[in-house]
């Protein structure tokens, strides 16, 4: 082999081993580097979980009701025990309570409100809340969990604008709930066919690049303009 042969293999040498002919390990990539676990990239099926509200307008009412009536019964409580005269409206309610029977109208719209508040609590405690808010994929970042959601107005916009642009179209609606997108459009020409497959394509890669965590099932429908 010629010199210039061997002059010209040195540097891959020197850039790909040590000197003593070993191959240095791979670089590590960075942080920037690193994609997220985008959980399968056709558009879905992640395992994402719904955001859950702080349902702090609930919680405060409940809390201010529930401290109020354990005050009072508090002051109800010492005032008995120091051998005070119970209050005007301790009495009044007591005398009610007890002339009133069971099966009295305002005692069964009592008891009737009490449930139905009872229940309207109970599903604020074993719901996520926020419908508006449609999760996307997860992923993870030097261990870190991200976790993004998206707004369905926003979701709504982004889809009307793509859908806008097929030819043909001259009105579209889009509504996007937790698990389908439905669309109603008005074609003013071509064949309601031909745009009706074109929004169905354009639709279906517009929710894949939304990035949602849930597969969403599509609704097309296309009809002509009224006429007059």
């Amino acid at each position: 082999m010629s010199h210039d042969a061997r002059r010209q293999q040195a540097p891959e040498s020197a850039a790909g081993t040590d000197p003593d002919g070993v191959e240095p390990p791979p670089p590590k990539p960075s942080g920037a580097d690193r994609r997220p676990d985008d959980g399968g990239g056709d558009g879905g099926g992640g395992s994402t979980r719904r955001f859950w509200s702080a349902r702090r307008v609930p919680a405060a009412i409940v809390a201010l009701v529930l401290a109020v009536a354990a005050a009072v019964l508090l002051y109800e409580a010492v005032a008995a025990s120091i051998d005070k005269a119970p209050s005007a409206w301790r009495r009044e309610i007591t005398a009610d309570l007890a002339a009133r029977p069971l099966d009295n109208p305002w005692a069964i719209a009592g008891a009737a409100l009490a449930v139905l508040l009872g229940l309207w609590l109970v599903v604020l405690a074993v719901t996520p809340g926020l419908r508006g808010l449609l999760p996307m994929r997860g992923g993870s970042s030097d261990g870190v969990r991200v976790r993004a959601g998206l707004e369905r107005s926003a979701a709504e916009a982004v889809l009307h604008d793509r859908l806008l642009d097929v030819p043909g179209v001259q009105s579209v609606r889009v509504d996007a709930g937790r698990h389908r997108v439905r669309v109603r459009a008005r074609a003013h020409f071509r064949p309601l066919e031909e745009v009706r497959g074109d929004l169905d394509r354009v639709l279906e890669e517009g929710v894949r690049q939304l990035g949602l965590a849930r597969r969403m099932r599509r609704s097309v429908r296309v009809r002509r303009p009224k006429k007059g």
